[in-house]
């Protein structure tokens, strides 16, 4: 059993992907995330996300995705579907990014239930 009680491999996968977006690029940003957050919507195993924009505060990213998956096996389902998302735009989200001077912080994070004190 993992620290939340559930069987291993079966606890919430959490993606978190932060974007520090220059101003001039924030159309064409937010019009990938809407394309890609619709394709992760369909997928089995998708559970929840938010998409944040910084509102005040001194923090270099001014954008946070998080996605909310019923488990780490959903991750390879929903890469492929974005590859193939990309395959069809013609996309290379690497070269997007540095076009659009876009700096990106990316991660996969489980829950903790328990700090110690």
């Amino acid at each position: 059993m993992s620290a939340n009680g559930q069987a291993g491999g079966t606890e919430p996968l959490y993606r978190v992907n932060k974007f520090a977006v220059p101003k001039a690029a924030r159309q064409e940003f937010l019009d990938l995330v809407a394309k890609t957050f619709a394709v992760v919507r369909r997928q089995d195993g998708y559970v929840r996300d938010w998409i944040l924009e910084q509102n005040s505060g001194p923090g270099v990213f001014n954008f946070v995705t998080m996605i909310e998956f019923a488990s780490d096996d959903v991750a390879p389902r929903v890469a492929a579907a974005l590859r193939d998302l990309d395959r069809e735009l013609g996309l290379d989200r690497e070269a997007l990014m540095a076009r659009l001077d876009i700096r990106t912080d990316f991660g996969s994070y489980k829950a903790l239930e328990f700090l110690p004190a």
